[in-house]
């Protein structure tokens, strides 16, 4: 047949098709270990996985596991026919470079990518021969940091089947002893709980986790696909005042400070409140439950400074006073009474609370500036880097300032780099109904300050990680690695010196480790190399000109040596000849991967590339074979050019719809498919619809207001809107796009392209560099500005719902309420009174600033909706 350059139609029936795909019926995962070594608090973990394929011909074969956020993949490696095929890591560029040549033949990216809080997921596919076998084996590293006394190791468990050979062995070497260890996680309770046991022995423990295939079966979250879940790992060492834990070989150490018995330190802290509008609802609850049980936790030798902030302060006291009874009752009273309101003046808060800590120095004491907010700065001082350098100048390295970025609406890169800059932390709050724990378990890991000025020194060292450490808390820990000059043991002293409450207090007497051998020698470099590498991340965030590149250059170096994909990295994983090449990237937090671009002419789904022609995938059965590497690609669709058939001539234009690996050809027009999801109030799966065409859809009507707002479907499917109308009133119009705000008041029109506020009445716009907020009396709506490739496109989320219910439209639909009815053969939802037939799928969530790809359950639009989607469809903006 003709050449045929090939085109996705995403049509309903395909989708429920494509989430079943790759087929697990069709291969047989016959064993999955987990081996996990843990020496010094430095863990490396190895998955293997051993997959057989059944069938009497090809198949592709899937390896999906998920890893910490704060590891580094090391090693990856496919073993096929006695034929190793080994990962690469390359420094992005070079990586981009094979990728671009990759998808020029037709070929896709696989991606590390962000999974919830902790995990990242690793995926990438090969096909394999019939009747034949594969072995796939991922490496990777981390140190496990010390939280409230203890460290923890998780290793997550989704084989995605229940497997004969199933095992996870850890096994734990510590030379200064093992406190305790018990092992936690949705794996360790109920039918799985016998299928674990742990072993101590003084500086040694193992755990071996050997369920079943009933086991992994029958679980609290185990089904036909086996068990999905976490096996958590939590131990601590032995400890006392000394100088600590020193590891050395081989011209390195590694140091392990945590020294216990200490007195605390009273504490100075100012707790700094967003109250703007986009706190409204169960993220201001949330935040007056754990601020209330902050307060309780405070000691009575502490201070404390309280206040809320939109575009204005609203102070409980001025002044920090003491924690006693009367103003804990008074504070609690405060936070009790705390309502959602205005913009977001993050400069003039954080100013604020440097103020009120820098009027109250007391001596022998530890100060503490913490700052909740969920979203950018609106009001006053909005350029970013004017904020970071204000707070910078009026901080002055006194104290540090610690952020807490509620949601994903938050700009977590700006608050981390702000955090940096002043000896802190930043920390994401996930929006969840947990989020008043997340809240007081951070609260508690800084709450007892322990010493202050914590200097460590390293005489016959160089090369050194962070030695200066504004404050020690209690149950944290300090680690610094670094060289010994000359590998001279003679010539290297360590020191430590701080402060515990007035008194300056030495650390020098040592518990140090001598040299085991090769596999200590490469250890402690490896731990010395990877805490290196993410403390020079964190200085390439904070750095800019000639400093930050110096830092990138030096981090990019170390990755490469060590073969650790990071940010800077990418993992290129090499297959079989005329099998797909992945390039593996590790996402940032708070970002997303960035999308490539394809060549002119192919099909870009999802940041996957396809050009396929039809010629080179012939079945000898029944036709053409049309592959799908990853069925999360097939969310959006996006024609890269309009001219891909003369791009390509006598290439003919055809749909495919996939039904396991069958490529039907029809003479269809490629419909345009935007995806739209429906949240719950609970931790159960969204919903999720698709809308057909480049449709007008009513956003939100609100007569009381006179306000309406309409949007336009972008025309060529890049995954959200053109332009927006809001109007308001009855001769105010304001139309936005991803290049221009156009305000039509009466007969006058203006543009505004730039930052600058802009007032019409009592309605407000801001423009910044990904969003657009607007406000209207209580009603807040905020466009978020996306971008794929060079292509731009708006979506905009109601981010503070009018107090009246008298509203309307896709952006006033309340949250979904649903029953899971039934699992096999198909899954069934129950929504009032009606049972809906769904399939499993996933959708990107555009109302975050960084997107983020979701499992949802996909129906049609008005079983979604409980009504016709015409409803929601306008003829005019």
């Amino acid at each position: 047949m003709e050449r045929a350059l090939v085109q996705i139609a995403l049509f309903g029936l395909l989708l429920t098709l494509v989430t079943t795909l790759p087929n697990k019926d069709d291969w047989d995962i016959y064993s999955f270990h987990v081996n996990s070594t843990v020496t010094s608090r430095y863990a490396t973990t190895v998955i293997t996985s051993r997959v057989a394929n059944r069938m009497d011909e090809s198949k592709e074969i899937e390896f999906h596991v998920r890893i910490p956020k704060n590891a580094f993949i090391s090693k990856f490696k496919m073993l096929i026919d006695g034929q190793e095929y080994d990962g690469v890591v390359k420094a992005k560029e070079q990586a981009q470079q094979q990728y671009t040549e990759a998808v020029s033949r037709g070929q896709s990216a696989g991606l590390v990518s962000s999974v919830g809080r902790t995990l990242e997921e690793f995926k990438t596919s090969v096909t394999v021969a019939a009747n034949n076998k594969i072995t796939f084996e991922l490496t990777y590293e981390e140190l496990l940091k010390r939280k409230l006394g203890k460290y923890e190791l998780q290793i997550h468990a989704r084989p995605m089947q229940p497997v004969k050979d199933f095992k996870v062995d850890v096994y734990i070497h510590e030379k200064a002893g093992i406190d305790f260890i018990e092992v936690k996680g949705g794996l360790s309770t109920k039918a799985l709980a016998n299928a674990i046991t742990i072993t101590h022995e003084d500086k040694q423990a193992w755990v071996h986790f050997y369920p079943t295939e009933d086991q992994q079966k029958t679980c609290d979250s185990c089904g036909d696909q086996g068990m999905n879940g976490d096996l958590v790992i939590v131990y601590d060492v032995n400890r006392d005042t000394s100088l600590g834990d020193i590891k050395r070989s081989a011209g390195y150490f590694v140091h392990h400070f945590a020294p216990s018995s200490l007195p605390r330190i009273p504490k100075n802290v100012v707790f700094i409140i967003d109250q703007s509008g986009s706190m409204y609802g169960r993220k201001i609850h949330q935040t007056r439950i754990a601020l209330i049980h902050i307060l309780n936790d405070l000691a009575e030798d502490d201070f404390f400074g309280l206040f809320t902030f939109d575009s204005s302060i609203f102070h409980w006291k001025r002044e920090l006073v003491q924690a006693n009874k009367e103003n804990l009752d008074s504070a609690k009273k405060f936070a009790q009474d705390i309502e959602t309101r205005g913009a977001t003046d993050i400069n003039r808060a954080v100013l604020e609370g440097a103020r009120m800590l820098n009027a109250h120095p007391r001596e022998g004491s530890a100060s503490i500036l913490i700052l909740l907010t969920d979203g950018d700065p609106t009001a006053g001082v909005t350029n970013l880097e004017t904020i970071q350098s204000n707070v910078r100048g009026v901080i002055a390295d006194k104290f540090p300032l610690y952020c807490l970025g509620f949601g994903f609406d938050v700009n977590f890169e700006f608050l981390e780099k702000m955090s940096l800059q002043n000896n802190g932390a930043a920390r994401r709050i996930y929006e969840d109904s947990d989020a008043d724990l997340q809240l007081k378990g951070f609260y508690e890991e800084v709450a007892t300050p322990l010493l202050t000025d914590v200097t460590m020194i390293y005489a016959g060292a160089h090369n050194l990680t962070q030695t200066n450490f504004s404050q020690y808390y209690n149950g944290s820990e300090i680690v610094v690695a670094g060289q010994i000059t000359d590998n001279d043991i003679e010539t290297f002293n360590p020191q430590v010196v701080a402060i515990s409450r007035n008194t300056r207090v030495v650390f020098s007497d040592t518990n140090t480790g001598e040299s085991t051998g090769t596999v200590s020698d490469s250890h402690i470099q490896r731990v010395w190399a990877y805490l290196t590498v993410k403390q020079l991340l964190e200085k390439e965030l904070q750095f800019s000109g000639p400093e930050k590149e110096n830092v990138k250059k030096e981090a990019l170096e170390l990755s490469l040596k060590y073969s650790f994909v990071t940010p800077l990295t990418s993992m290129v994983v090499t297959k079989p000849l005329g099998e797909n090449t992945d390039v593996l990237h590790k996402p940032k937090e708070g970002a997303t991967p960035q999308a490539q671009q394809p060549p002119a002419g192919s099909v870009q789904l999802h940041g996957y590339a396809v050009l396929a022609d039809l010629n080179h995938y012939d079945d000898p059965v029944g036709g053409p074979i049309f592959q799908v590497v990853d069925s999360t690609a097939f969310l959006q669709e996006e024609r890269i050019s309009d001219k891909s058939t003369a791009a390509h001539p006598g290439f003919d234009s055809l749909s495919i719809v996939v039904a396991h690996g069958k490529v039907q050809e029809t003479a269809t027009t490629v419909p345009l498919i935007h995806r739209f999801l429906l949240k719950t109030e609970t931790r159960s799966l969204p919903l999720c619809f698709d809308v057909t065409g480049d449709v007008r859809l009513k956003l939100l009507h609100h007569p009381n207001r006179e306000l309406s707002v309409n949007g336009e479907l972008d025309s060529v499917a890049y995954g959200g809107f053109k332009r927006i109308v809001i109007h308001f009133k009855a001769d105010l119009h304001i139309e936005v796009d991803t290049q221009r705000i156009t305000v039509r008041e009466g007969q006058t029109m203006t543009l505004h392209t730039g930052q600058d506020l802009i007032t019409a009445g009592s309605l407000t716009v801001i423009r910044r560099d990904k969003e657009i907020d607007v406000a209207a009396g209580d009603t807040r709506m905020v466009i978020l500005i996306h971008k794929r490739g060079d292509k731009e496109f708006i979506w905009p989320v109601l981010r503070q719902k009018p107090s009246d219910n008298n509203i309307s439209g896709i952006l006033a639909l309340k949250p979904a309420v649903y029953e899971e009815m039934q699992q096999t053969p198909s899954t069934k939802l129950k929504i009032k009174d009606q049972e809906i037939d769904v399939t499993r799928s996933n959708a990107v969530d555009y109302s975050i600033v960084s997107a983020l790809t979701l499992d949802c359950w996909f129906m049609s639009a008005e079983s979604a909706l409980q009504r016709r989607l015409d409803d929601f469809i306008v003829t005019q903006l």
